[in-house]
């Protein structure tokens, strides 16, 4: 989808891709679907056979089929075995307590550590949103010298931040009453809807926003300028050079 033109002279359409971008940077449909189906069958797995061990080796198979098939398909090794390495570290940590909920307690310290980096990145003015989009858009960090564009990222990325806290804010309590399934059941509702959610909101801010500048673009208008810059000197040099040789033709004839 394409945002048409305001019909200023030599403005590009604005991309309003950005939600397609963000699902790509997380492994597209098939990442959020590794992301979730481990975690919907460790809690059914438990549910029939109240064991831990056994819910969590059921998880990890099946994200090991995943990622098995990934590798197959010759996809990026980060989505083929990032998302295994996540339920194999979870499984292990809910084996080794004997509790069966700590199965999700590294997916909460997971969510805490992104709240705490998107909240980092927009105190230190480099929201992360910006960051992701960028280079996907094209116009890699030239946000940045566009105050709009660098607004429009700070709110995108302050979703995303809510996001986040929001998954804690409510899986805590859940945790804390050991109801497994519950809180197998809020992995799941928390997990791929809200980030479809935060992926269109996304997509509304940035589709408001003005379009982005080019990398490409702003090289060839860096070289436009200092050609324009060279050839302006040039004349501006012949003009002195002509304005010399007519003095020196006038002392002649004197």
């Amino acid at each position: 989808m394409e945002k048409p033109a305001s019909g200023v002279p030599g403005e590009q359409p604005a991309p309003t891709d950005s939600a397609a971008s963000m699902i790509a940077a997380f492994g597209g449909v098939r990442g959020m679907i590794d992301m979730t189906v481990p975690g919907l069958v460790f809690v059914i797995a438990y549910t029939i056979s109240h064991s831990t061990w056994t819910s969590a080796m059921t998880a990890g198979g099946v994200a090991l089929v995943f990622a098995v098939v990934r590798i197959a398909r010759r996809e990026t090794l980060q989505h083929a075995l990032g998302g295994f390495l996540g339920v194999a570290l979870a499984g292990w940590i809910a084996v080794k307590s004997g509790k069966a909920e700590n199965f999700y307690a590294f997916g909460m310290f997971l969510s805490g550590g992104y709240a705490l980096a998107y909240l980092i990145s927009l105190l230190v003015r480099w929201p992360i949103i910006g960051v992701v989009l960028g280079p996907a858009l094209g116009e890699n960090f030239t946000w940045r010298q566009n105050p709009a564009r660098y607004a429009a990222y700070r709110k995108a990325t302050w979703v995303w931040f809510v996001m986040f806290v929001l998954r804690i804010v409510i899986q805590i309590p859940i945790y804390w009453t050991g109801n497994v399934t519950a809180l197998g059941i809020a992995k799941v509702a928390l997990g791929v809807p809200p980030f479809l959610v935060a992926c269109y909101i996304t997509w509304l801010i940035m589709s408001k926003a003005p379009p982005p500048v080019k990398v490409a673009d702003a090289d060839e208008d860096r070289d436009e300028a200092a050609g324009k810059s060279a050839g302006g000197a040039a004349v501006a040099e012949g003009a002195a050079a002509g304005e010399r040789d007519e003095r020196r033709g006038d002392r002649v004839a004197d």
